[in-house]
């Protein structure tokens, strides 16, 4: 027989009891019954009871809950977030998932943390006279007045209505200072304030006496201490003890001081405290004043909007003055009803007074002596009403919304009704939001608003709403209007406009990426890595996009957000479903140009879009149309030039996306349909035809920037060669006031820059050809169709041309269009003639007779005339170099949106204005360098250029500019490089055979050095080219061969008079073994700058126009310049880095190779040039960076400072930053640029002193520059207290020491502790006169200063002062204690360093004595 488990068992006998009991086989004394499922078709029974199923563990089931939950119809399933993110498995036993997830109650016991109620009070209920409080019932509803304040319900009326009740008992019992409140009555006294603030009428009597037991606005609770009530209460009971004390009158008169000193706003929150007093609601918000329009369908996504803009968006008005809020009206009444409500009116029969106030008339406006802040708000042509604006109300401008009286829509009330169910509310407000963007842009209400309106509308989930508007409205109007609201926020015609005119300028077909910046995001990434600490991994660009949501990318970057939104496959329906009006499509096509323009990346999205380009090519670029009606509803079949210049900004951007679009969808068919007649002849309308024509030969130009599509030149020669021809003739017969006049100039200029192209891509076919039949097959792209003996016939007629145009500039009707011509005909023939002499066709006889006759007829008559004179005489006004704000962002720019900014200033400050003087001068400076380059016989004849009095002052001026970097100013900054640094190859070619241009050699060089820190990403080759031929070029060093080293010498021995040793060299004599060495030094930077070889060679191929190796003509990212400002340093920073390195792997660098040594000597050759002849040339460099820059050579090894000539040029370089002038701007309360601390910094230096240093005087004299007294108390508390070891060491006298003594005893230091640790590093012999006499010296100063100062001090600072001075009376060492007591000054002359004074003075004396008797007189006292 099995036995029975008993109460006392324990675990192990229970499993012991199952097991016998399994393997018995008896017969259970229950069984788990389970019905069969009627819906399975579960019908196995056995004895009547369901078939059993083995298991080797007991379940039971529930057969009544099904196994899912039903839908609930017809409302949509649920659908969890995170259901995607957890892992099943179809194995996975349930029973084990329960017990993974389940915890013991102990678990939850644990967490309950019981709230502190020790402080709150606690409120009694009434007590009554029966058992049981009265109960409410709906009957008595109807007998107490209805609310008059929001909507509240039953229980809490009557809740407000009894407590009314009492409140008015309580009074009257408290006028009449008889009886005893209630307790309710007395619970509620204790919270009413000591004083009222309701009213000004007289108090009662017993008003100021008997006020309660406790107060209600002082509760003690964030006092934080354990009796914060008791403290709580003797407040009040002063409260009430002081106004007891007062009189009436005085109680009255302190009322209303507090009234006009207390804010309105405060006084009504007191007051709303006492609950017998009506509380008044402060006035909207602005997420709330949009919440009670009762706009429908209002999401989380709407009040994120109104609360980003609502602190934003704000008008601030001038000269004026603050005025109190205006005292709240009366609920409106039945009676001032315009409508009287009739019984026979549903719901009518109860008054809703808060829902009524809209039927009152309008309040005045707002007065003009008020300086409230107040949003903008706009009329529906986007122009922005002044606050004080009376607008009659037909115009249709007033609402109900927040502040009711002023007419207009504000930004936020504009984004409600963009997604209101009404479709014209919605067009109409999107149509105002994109008129008030437009009126945006061109500044005409930057100046009254206080935060940018271009960055509220460009905010991350304005962009949203505008996507959304485009994407989900199937209305056509609101869908127009959305994009029109798109446009707007993206594309900035002047903008297009520019970049368009610039297109046929030096290297005008290369842009920048309109990326905003990265560095925000930069700072960023360090902070988190910061807090990631050691175990945190970086995380890719990729990585961090997909992280984030939409709204956070679309805040840092606009076009980035919308390309995530999916924003090209809505545009995409739109023009291929859709099929909108012509206005529609062109902004369209002009947002997908903007796209397009972002990135390369974008421009790559808007190619892989499923059906947008083939949608583009078929329907806006079709090879064969009708012509177009006289009223064009739909642009679809006919050509548009927008789209045209779609397919060139989308080549631009890379060799490959250029080869797809000619090639896969058919680009190159259109070329030779759309140029292969004239513009009349293509059924369009005149400027349309023109326009497109223009911008078919763009695409042209830049698929043969490529080496691409010159095949097709072969086969369209006649009828480029006709357009040649007939360009002067169209010029010279239209009539100056024809409208289509400047658009056949830009496809003349088009035309020429296409030719420019196809005559760089023939110059490459030769070299090609070699590399083909030689052994470099796989590494050279295959040479173009189009050789150079195709494009040799073009050079007269552009010659031709180009003498029209000279001609024509006398001619007042040709003048304008000769101007603009003249650009794009001098660089053809720059680049014709820069190609020339590489050809095995090349007859040089020929040639230089060609380049004399041009010059005779074309160039010198440019250089005299009037218009030349006049363009040089304004290149400073126009310089965006001389006039950093001309360029610089305007104040509504967005970060998130960059730009060009052309749409502010003057046009004639603009850089392609029609009176800019930088395209024909560029021009004309690149045709002089390609000629003098093969003619060296005719340099000669342009030194009038350079020698003119207006260009020497404008590259004066450039010497002294500091060009700010952003993207309006970088698209500027280009171009002027590209000018700058023409002059300055020719200047190259002159300043060796011209003496009168040789004198402004150093103005050439400066000018150099000064651009190098200034080119952009992309000019890599201009930076290789200045460093190669005129930064390190003796010829443009004058100073090194006209007496420049002898006065060096003697300007060195006037400032440092003796301080210089005999044993070191003379100033002269290393700048002359530095100008020796110039061609080394030239090798050392150019070896240190080899990293960017990649870089300058796609840059060199695009400017030699090399157009088969060119990968692309978007430029790079606009990150900063090409060369940081110090430059110069950068064979230092670089072995510091590399000895950085090796030291973290563990191998100290203890011996520099003879490389390294021979690098640091050639830098520091070159920065003593720079220090004495270029001194303005390191302006941009602190003298703190300097001074960290130089003192890694002390990092690099441990011996490199020892080196000879590097003591020597170092020596050097100190004393040039120990001058007055860089000494005043030694700054070393801020990290120098590239040092995170300077501290830190210094530390390294000190730790480096003692293990290496030896006692060099060079390296101690870069440790005691810090050291001076204007300096943190840091860093002395740093060799005191750290590293006082290293006092045994620094040895430098005093006339060692480059800076005068004074620097460091003067002021006074006022820091105990550093006076306490020079006390004891005297005292202990830390710090001794022959180890360290300059810190000897100054420790001496500051401790004697310090004993006998007469300043008013502390009872700490006294103290202290009085125990050090009788610790040094009593001191043993009798010198010590003399050199403490007795000094007078520091003294050079001295042997000991400073003067001492042969007795103590009568009034330091008598300090000593009182000290010494007080010190004496304790003990006497004591006892």
């Amino acid at each position: 027989m099995l036995g029975r488990p008993q109460p006392g068992d324990s675990e192990a006998d229970l499993l012991r009891f199952q097991q016998q009991f399994l393997a018995a086989g008896a017969e259970p004394a229950v069984h788990v019954v389970r019905r069969p499922d009627k819906r399975r078709g579960e019908t196995g029974t056995k004895d009547g009871l369901p078939e059993m199923e083995p298991s080797h563990r007991d379940v039971v089931d529930i057969p009544e809950l099904p196994d899912q939950v039903p839908s609930l119809t017809p409302a949509p399933p649920k659908k969890s977030r995170f259901k995607s993110e957890h892992v099943h498995f179809e194995d996975e036993d349930p029973e084990a998932k329960l017990d993974r997830h389940d915890t013991h109650v102990t678990a939850v016991l644990t967490k309950i943390i019981e709230r502190d109620t020790s402080m709150v009070p606690v409120s009694l209920p009434e007590f009554t006279g029966s058992a049981f409080p009265k109960v409410f019932h709906r009957s008595e509803v109807k007998e107490q007045a209805p609310a008059t304040t929001g909507r509240k319900s039953i229980f809490a009326q009557k809740i407000a209505a009894r407590r009314a009740m009492e409140d008015r008992a309580g009074s009257h019992t408290d006028a009449g200072c008889g009886g005893k409140n209630s307790r309710a009555g007395t619970e509620r006294s204790n919270s009413l304030p000591a004083v009222s603030m309701e009213t000004e009428q007289p108090a009662a009597p017993c008003e100021g006496k008997a006020v309660g037991k406790g107060s209600r606005l002082v509760t003690g609770q964030g006092l934080g201490m354990p009796h914060s009530s008791l403290e709580a209460k003797k407040i009040h009971q002063e409260n009430e003890a002081r106004l007891s004390a007062m009189s009436k009158a005085e109680i009255l008169e302190e009322q209303r001081r507090l009234l006009s000193q207390l804010d309105p706003r405060l006084v009504s929150f007191v007051r709303s405290r006492d609950g017998s007093v009506p509380v008044v609601r402060p006035s909207h918000t602005p997420a709330e004043g949009l919440e009670d329009q009762g706009a429908q369908g209002s999401t989380d996504t709407q009040t994120d909007i109104q609360d980003s803009h609502s602190e934003d968006e704000q008008v601030e008005m001038e000269n004026e003055e603050e005025q109190l809020d205006p005292e709240p009206e009366a609920p409106i009444t039945e009676e001032e009803l315009p409508v009287k409500p009739q019984k026979e009116w549903m719901h009518m029969d109860k008054l809703e007074p808060e829902k009524l106030e809209w039927l009152r008339d309008l309040p005045a406006p707002r007065k003009r002596g008020t300086r409230k802040a107040m949003q903008a708000r706009f009329d529906f042509s986007g122009a922005l009403i002044p606050p004080t604006a009376d607008l009659p109300t037909h115009l249709g401008l007033h609402h109900h919304g927040e502040e009711p009286e002023l007419a207009g829509y504000s930004l936020q009330e504009l984004f409600l009704l963009s997604r209101s169910q009404v479709t014209q509310q919605r067009s109409l407000a999107l149509t105002t939001l994109a008129r008030v963007l437009r009126k945006v842009t061109v500044a005409t209400a930057a100046h009254t608003t206080q935060n940018p309106l271009l960055l509220l509308l460009s905010h991350r989930k304005s962009a949203v709403c505008l996507k959304a508007a485009t994407a989900s409205d199937r209305n056509i109007g609101v869908m127009a209007a959305a994009v029109h609201a798109l446009w707007a926020l993206l594309v900035a015609p002047n903008d297009e406009e520019c970049l368009d005119q610039t297109f046929s300028w030096l290297q005008g077909t290369s842009t920048f990426p309109l990326l905003p910046s990265t560095l925000e995001q930069e700072e960023e990434d360090d902070e988190e890595a910061e807090e990631g600490g050691q175990g945190w991994r970086k995380e890719t660009a990729e990585e961090k996009e997909e992280r984030k949501p939409d709204y956070d990318v679309a805040q840092a970057d606009v076009v980035k957000g919308l390309l995530r939104m999916k924003l090209l496959a809505r545009l995409r329906y739109i023009l291929e479903v859709v099929r909108p009006a012509p206005r529609v499509v062109q902004e369209v096509l002009e947002i997908l140009t903007r796209i397009a323009r972002h990135s390369a990346s974008a421009a790559s999205q808007v190619l892989d879009c499923p059906r947008l380009l083939e949608t583009v090519m078929s329907e806006f670029l079709p090879c064969s149309w009708a012509p177009p009606p006289p009223t064009l509803e739909r642009p679809h079949g006919l050509p548009v030039a927008a789209a045209m210049k779609l397919v060139r900004v989308l080549a631009s951007s890379g060799r490959h996306a250029c080869a797809r679009l000619l090639n896969r969808l058919a680009a190159r068919d259109r070329l030779s349909r759309f140029l292969a007649v004239e513009p009349e002849e293509l059924l369009l309308e005149p400027g349309e035809a023109l326009r497109l024509c223009t911008e078919a030969l763009r695409l042209w130009g830049v698929a043969a920037g490529y080496g691409q599509a010159c095949d097709l030149y072969k086969d369209l020669y006649p009828i480029l060669v006709k357009a040649l021809q007939a360009v002067p003739r169209a010029v010279s017969q239209t009539d100056p006031r024809d409208p289509l006049r400047p658009l056949a100039l830009q496809r003349a200029q088009a035309l020429l820059t296409l030719l420019n192209k196809v005559t760089h891509t023939a110059g490459c076919h030769q070299e090609l050809q070699a590399d083909l039949t030689g052994s470099l097959e796989g590494e050279s792209p295959p040479p173009p169709p189009v050789q150079w003996g195709h494009v040799t016939g073009l050079r007269p007629f552009v010659e031709g041309w180009m003498k029209v145009c000279v001609r024509g500039l006398a001619d007042p009707a040709q003048h304008e269009s000769s101007l603009s011509l003249a650009p794009a005909n001098l660089l053809y023939l720059g680049a014709f003639y820069t190609q020339l002499k590489a050809q095995s066709s090349f007859r040089p006889v020929e040639c230089l007779q060609e380049m004399e006759s041009l010059t005779a007829e074309v160039l010198l008559p440019l250089l005299s005339h009037q218009d030349v004179r006049s363009m040089i005489d304004a290149l400073k006004s126009c310089s965006a170099v001389c006039n950093p704000t001309s360029c610089s962002p305007g104040p509504e720019a967005v970060p998130s949106l960059p730009g060009l900014a052309c749409s502010r200033g003057s046009p004639a400050l603009r850089l392609a204005g029609s009176g800019s003087p930088f395209p024909l001068l560029t021009g004309l400076c690149s045709l002089i360098d390609a000629i003098t380059s093969t003619h060296r016989g005719l340099t000669d004849k342009f030194s009038g250029l350079l020698l003119s009095d207006s260009l020497i002052g404008y590259l004066r001026a450039c010497c002294h500019a500091m060009p700010a970097l952003s993207h309006s100013s970088a698209w500027h900054l280009r171009h002027e490089y590209h000018l700058l640094h023409l002059l300055l190859k020719i200047a190259s070619k002159l300043v060796p055979v011209n003496p009168e241009v040789a004198k402004q050699a150093s103005l050439f060089h400066q000018v150099a050095i000064e651009m190098i820190p200034w080119l952009l990403p992309g000019s890599e080759h201009l930076a290789h080219d200045l460093l190669s031929t005129v930064i390190f070029n003796q010829d443009f060093l004058s100073e090194g061969r006209c007496g420049g080293p002898e006065a060096a010498d003697l300007s060195q021995r006037l400032q440092l008079q003796d301080k210089v040793p005999s044993s070191h060299p003379s100033l002269g004599s290393l700048l002359q073994e530095a100008c020796a060495q110039l061609p080394s030094v030239r090798g050392c930077y150019l070896t240190h700058l080899a990293h960017l070889e990649p870089s300058v060679l796609k840059s060199r191929d695009s400017y030699l126009g090399r157009t088969p190796w060119v990968k692309s003509q978007l430029l790079p990212e606009l990150t900063g310049p090409v060369l940081p400002s110090d430059w110069a340093f950068l064979p230092l920073v670089s072995l510091y880095e590399q000895s950085g390195k090796e030291e973290s792997r563990g191998r100290p660098v203890e011996t520099l190779p003879p490389v390294s040594v021979e690098s640091a000597t050639h830098c520091l050759q070159w920065l003593l040039v720079l220090e004495t002849w270029r001194e303005g040339t390191l302006r941009a460099v602190p003298p703190a960076a300097k001074l960290c820059r130089l003192a890694c050579l002390f990092l690099s090894s441990s011996d490199l400072f020892l080196e000879r000539p590097v003591q020597q040029y170092t020596w050097a370089l100190l004393w040039a930053l120990c001058r007055p002038s860089q000494q005043d701007a030694l700054d070393l309360s801020v990290p120098p640029p590239g040092v995170a601390s300077f501290h830190d910094f210094y530390s390294a230096l000190l730790a480096q002193f003692e293990a290496v240093s030896f006692g060099d005087p060079l390296f101690g004299c870069f440790l005691l520059l810090p050291l001076q007294r204007r300096f943190s108390a840091a860093l002395r508390l740093a060799v005191f207290g750290e590293h006082v070891g290293l006092l045994r060491s620094l040895g430098v006298s005093l006339q060692q020491l480059p800076l005068p003594v004074e620097q460091f005893t003067s002021p006074p230091e006022d820091s105990l502790a550093l006076l306490h640790l020079y006390f004891r590093a005297l005292v202990t012999g830390a710090l001794r006169r022959t180890w360290c006499p300059v810190l000897y010296m100054v420790a001496l100063a500051h401790l004697n200063t310090f004993f006998f100062s007469q300043d008013p001090a502390t009872q700490d600072v006294d103290a202290a002062r009085r125990s050090l001075l009788r610790k040094t009376y009593c001191l043993t060492d009798e010198m010590l204690k003399d050199h403490l007591l007795l000094f007078k000054q520091p003294s050079a002359e001295r042997d000991l360093g400073f003067e001492l004074y042969e007795q103590l003075p009568a009034i330091r004396a008598r300090r000593l004595d009182s000290v010494l008797k007080r010190e004496e007189g304790r003990p006497a006292e004591r006892d």
